[in-house]
């Protein structure tokens, strides 16, 4: 579907709006999850590594409906919205869980937030569609370069500000998470407005069938292939350590809500500084050879958190990493749109963040296994090296794609 300069810059616009409350909305409850799981619920380690992996699974389970449905779509605005609605209702449960007096409220928390991504996967996806379908491939490194430079700013005020007002509060104090839940659930609703302000024309489903999700056509297009395996072995490494970082900083560092709270801004605010710089770089190199310096830089996150439990040393470290986070971000999400057919878009989005939730269960757990079976330096060192190794595939992927090009050229110019 072509859109016309006009309309282009007005779904820009409320795509910039949209992503904004829904940033907020973020930033006052997935922030603090893992802190008030710990510090209000009493969770352990397992429960914490859970409620990173096992919405994972409730995503897996979703995937197929929600690929069926996104693509018999004629418009994805209106699903997009009913999404977001009940998936941001879960906040508001959120609110009571203190109330509830049980030895099992914990593994209730973990329970909800896995069911939350039910409607969770059917929103990311069918946004990720929406959005690719509205925004031009040639402005997408620029468009999504400034969003998610806006967007980061936005996120790291809210956090900063949060951060600022639970240092008035005792951290064993459950009122100031119910409140951040509840604000989080009101800008939930101003999500669902933006996104309902798009301009979205009706798709003819005669013109295009759409291969399934698990279809052997997807598997059949090398560049996808390629990609596919590269990133996955990527987000494996990338997020075996995200349980780590929140149970270093809270049990071994012993980081307050500010803390933690200035340890997000840190990171947002080298994001925001460096998206620009990214999204020059996407337009002057190809994607895979970004891939390859960003899997480096990220590599140093792990191994550099755990020199040290200075508080202002974290926050540096943070700081650094933030510039890496913000590629990866931008690269990896432009990488899986260009790597894919676009009368297929949705089955391979559909298929990638299928196989992904996998990756997402299985990453945490195996990194919290490492943590309790040795050590959590054992385990921060295993992630800098599969970081590392995700690197050198990113490398052997940019010379194979490097090399199918020059044969194509060849082709070409015999067939001249």
């Amino acid at each position: 579907m072509i859109y016309s300069k006009q309309d282009v810059l007005h779904n820009e616009s409320q795509s910039i709006k949209n992503g904004a409350a829904q940033t907020i909305a973020l930033s006052l409850s997935n922030n603090y999850f893992i802190l008030f799981a710990i510090a209000i619920l009493g969770a352990s380690n397992y429960q914490v590594s859970l409620i990173s992996s096992f919405p994972s699974i409730v995503g897996m389970a979703a995937m197929l409906p929600a690929a069926f449905i996104v693509n018999k779509l004629e418009e994805k605005r209106k699903f997009t919205a009913y999404s977001i609605l009940f998936t941001r209702l879960f906040l508001l449960l959120m609110v009571f869980l203190p109330f509830i007096k049980s030895d099992h409220i914990a593994w209730f928390f973990v329970i909800l937030i896995a069911i939350m991504n039910l409607p969770g996967t059917f929103m990311n996806l069918s946004w990720q569609a929406f959005i690719g379908d509205l925004i031009p491939a040639e402005r997408r490194n620029l468009f999504f370069g400034q969003r998610n430079k806006v967007l980061t700013l936005i996120g790291m005020i809210a956090t900063l500000i949060v951060g600022l007002c639970m240092k008035a509060y005792h951290s064993s104090n459950a009122l100031p998470y119910q409140l951040l839940f509840l604000v989080a659930f009101i800008f939930g609703m101003f999500e669902l407005y933006y996104i309902l302000k798009h301009k979205e024309e009706k798709t003819n489903l005669q013109l295009t069938e759409h291969y399934s999700p698990f279809s052997k056509h997807l598997f059949q297009y090398k560049p996808y292939v390629t990609f596919l395996i590269c990133a996955l072995f990527f987000n494996f490494a990338w997020q075996m350590a995200w349980s780590l970082f929140s149970i270093y900083q809270i049990r071994i560092a012993h980081a307050t809500a500010f803390w933690v709270s200035l340890f997000t801004v840190s990171n947002q605010l080298s994001q925001i500084v460096s998206y620009p710089w990214w999204a020059k770089m996407a337009n002057r190199y190809s994607n895979t050879q970004l891939l390859i310096w960003i899997s480096i830089g990220m590599a140093t996150a792990p191994i550099l958190n755990i020199l040290s439990t200075n508080f202002i040393y974290l926050f540096i470290v943070n700081f650094f990493s933030g510039f890496f986070v913000s590629g990866t971000v931008l690269i990896l999400f432009n990488s899986l749109l260009d790597a894919t057919e676009e009368d297929h878009r949705t089955s391979y989005i559909a298929n990638y963040n299928f196989l992904l939730s996998i990756i997402a269960f299985i990453a945490p757990q195996v990194g919290v296994f490492l943590l309790e079976s040795y050590s959590m330096n054992f385990a921060m060192i295993i992630s800098t090296i599969f970081r590392g190794l995700a690197g050198v595939l990113f490398g052997i992927m940019a010379y194979r794609m490097t090399q199918s090009k020059q044969l194509d050229y060849k082709q070409d110019k015999i067939s001249m």
